[in-house]
């Protein structure tokens, strides 16, 4: 809960010093955001926000002007203590019916899971190995179905792997699991479609949903598995058998450029994720920058069941990955906490930085370093476009961290990278480790279109005819050859 500080109440409407609407510019952001007129507001409206927070594990704001905040806290309102229990809520038992009838007769079966799916591993587990099929997680699902998954067939959508989307692409009926996945162009146009989510109104608002139930993942698939009758591996396991072999030859391609040969530079930014997930506790918290530190963080990043991964999944708001390391370590002091920052969204917030020194903050910051807004060049020549206005100037950022007092190191190639990052992770306090890493990697999508093949070829036709040449060859040798 967050409590934002306004003007003086009665200047508000006059355009005073400082004056803005924070009750406006936070209600996008928050599940409960309002303004207190008065100090006897102050107890029903904390009850609120605090209830609101907790029931909906989101952010609630109280706008409070100062004049307000001096008056006299009195209220005869009884102060009750918040008390939540998960609900426990499963659909009809003729829902329930309807869905084991339509996955018993499907043939080709394929379950895509959100962070609906946490607390609900092994029902999930249970269920796919009935059903012989392939599990595809979204993002936010990523840290709660991927490990101890001998189904898992990774990630779909534009961060994912090819192998994701072929598993959806060719099933006859798509069980989605607490997933509001929202890119429609990676739904199957022609199959059978169930959704199962604790909130209705996020049924069908993505494609069309031929059985959608309301209902927690764990107690429907509960209610379900009794009702599921077992498929016959020799019968029904071809279509899981090539979604895991896809999936071990997306895996095989993506690990290519996760190696680091003696004397590479710049590095490749695959290479430093492999690393911090061998190097990182089992018990660590990682957060990633909006852009491409969130596609390594999903590709590289190996997730047990007690790691945390945290990003900007749903806003895709730059700059996010130290603020929320920053509020991890103070929420777990004793748990490692891992910083996957990009060079464009460190600089945004380059403030909190010094954060973990005022703080005494053991979090550790890697910089992905490459003096660019990569993400958005990537998108930029996908749809044609000469990149334009992404250029940062070259930052030593280990330097920056020395000048505040904390353990600076910079790797500049490849043979360097393990050990700094193993000397960051030993030392007693925070420590930045800035990577100067490849500019020229590609971020292949599951699929791509004919529009971005036009999009990219235009952009290397403009490329060499206004003497860029070189960035093309630098593509072709980054991505062609390891």
């Amino acid at each position: 809960m967050a409590i934002a500080a306004h003007i003086p109440s009665r200047e508000i409407g006059s355009s005073y010093f400082q004056e803005t609407h924070p009750e406006f510019l936070f209600k996008e952001c928050s599940h409960f955001c309002e303004l207190a007129s008065h100090a006897d507001q102050i107890p029903r409206i904390l009850d609120i926000a605090v209830r609101t927070s907790l029931s909906l594990s989101g952010v609630s704001v109280i706008v409070l002007p100062g004049d307000v905040a001096l008056q006299e806290a009195v209220s005869a309102r009884p102060i009750t203590r918040v008390k939540l229990t998960e609900p426990v809520v499963c659909p009809s038992p003729q829902g329930i019916a309807e869905l084991a009838e339509a996955l018993n007769s499907a043939e080709k079966v394929t379950i895509l899971g959100g962070a609906g799916c946490a607390g609900a591993h092994s029902e999930l587990i249970k269920v796919a190995g009935i059903l012989q099929a392939p599990i595809v997680h979204a993002m936010r699902g990523k840290e709660f179905i991927e490990y101890d998954n001998p189904y898992d067939v990774g990630m779909t959508g534009l961060l994912g792997f090819s192998s994701g989307y072929y598993a959806i692409m060719n099933s006859d009926l798509l069980l989605m699991l607490g997933t509001d996945f929202p890119y429609q162009q990676f739904y199957p146009p022609h199959a059978y479609i169930v959704q199962i989510d604790i909130r209705g109104e996020q049924i069908g608002r993505r494609t069309k949903v031929d059985l959608g139930l309301v209902g927690n993942v764990r107690e429907t698939l509960v209610a379900l598995i009794p009702l599921l009758k077992q498929k016959e591996p020799d019968k029904h396991n071809r279509h899981l058998k090539k979604s895991l072999d896809h999936y071990r030859e997306a895996r095989k391609d993506l690990d290519v450029h996760a190696i680091g040969k003696t004397g590479q530079r710049p590095i490749h930014p695959q290479y430093v994720a492999k690393l911090i997930d061998e190097l990182a506790s089992p018990e660590a918290i990682f957060t990633c920058d909006v852009g491409t530190p969130t596609i390594w963080a999903a590709r590289y990043l190996r997730m047990n069941g007690k790691r945390r991964l945290l990003g900007s999944f749903s806003h895709g708001s730059m700059a996010n990955a130290l603020p929320q390391a920053i509020g991890a370590q103070k929420t777990f002091p004793d748990r490692q906490v891992i910083c996957l920052s990009g060079d464009g969204g460190f600089s945004m917030l380059m403030g909190d930085f010094i954060s973990l020194k005022q703080l005494n903050m053991p979090i550790k910051v890697v910089v992905f370093n490459n003096n660019s807004l990569s993400f958005v060049e990537l998108e930029m020549k996908a749809a044609g476009f000469l990149p334009y206005a992404t250029d940062l100037v070259e930052t030593d950022f280990s330097k920056l961290a020395e000048a505040v007092g904390i353990l600076g190191l910079r790797a500049e190639r490849s043979e360097q990278v393990k050990t700094l990052l193993s000397q960051a992770l030993e030392h007693d306090g925070p420590a930045l480790v800035d990577v100067t890493v490849n500019r020229q990697e590609l971020a292949m999508p599951p699929t791509i279109t004919l529009e971005q093949i036009k999009g990219f070829t235009l952009y290397m036709v403009k490329a060499v005819l206004n003497g860029k040449g070189d960035e093309v060859v630098d593509l072709a040798k980054t991505n062609l050859f390891t």
